[in-house]
């Protein structure tokens, strides 16, 4: 783990931790529109 720290700086890490968190949230909020859209 400590040369992939190395290649990758740490700001790096938490954007992406960031953005598939973010991704997951929308993905989720389409996905619950749809199931709330398919049950009215």
């Amino acid at each position: 783990m400590t040369d992939m720290e190395e290649r990758f700086p740490r700001g790096l890490w938490i954007r992406l931790i960031i953005y598939i968190a973010v991704g997951h949230v929308l993905a989720a909020f389409i996905w619950f529109l749809f199931e709330v859209g398919a049950n009215q």
